[in-house]
């Protein structure tokens, strides 16, 4: 891997092929099923919210404690890892899915009605 890449110069392929690669040299294909990436991918989300079980850590806190934020990042990248293979193993290509997800979200929730911070329509 290219320890020069950071959010703002690595592209979705290169995320692909990483774990593609990962995958294929262990021979865990088979094993990657969307039904199986899924569970897996839902396994780690609740690993991730476990870290904030019963706690309401501040982004302070999370930025000063090593050890908070070394889980953190472990189980957010561990869901980025398997959201990745499950788009690799469905075949789907993650820019086009976001941007027309994107557009239905702004059509869904338009600025000229959500723009109080409010989540829900009243």
């Amino acid at each position: 891997m290219n320890p020069i890449l950071k959010d703002d110069n690595a592209t979705i392929s290169f995320f692909k092929e990483e774990v593609r690669e990962f995958v294929s040299q262990r021979n865990w294909t088979k094993f990657h099923s969307p039904k199986n990436l899924i569970q897996a991918l839902s396994i780690e989300v609740a690993e991730l919210s476990e870290i904030f079980l019963f706690k309401d850590y501040s982004l302070e806190t999370i930025h000063k404690d090593n050890k908070i934020l070394e889980r953190l990042s472990d189980e957010i990248a561990d869901v980025f890892i398997y959201l990745i293979s499950l788009t690799n193993s469905v075949n789907i290509d993650l820019t086009d899915i976001f941007i027309k997800k994107m557009e239905k979200n702004r059509s869904k929730y338009s600025t000229e009605e959500f723009n109080d911070g409010s989540y829900r329509k009243l």
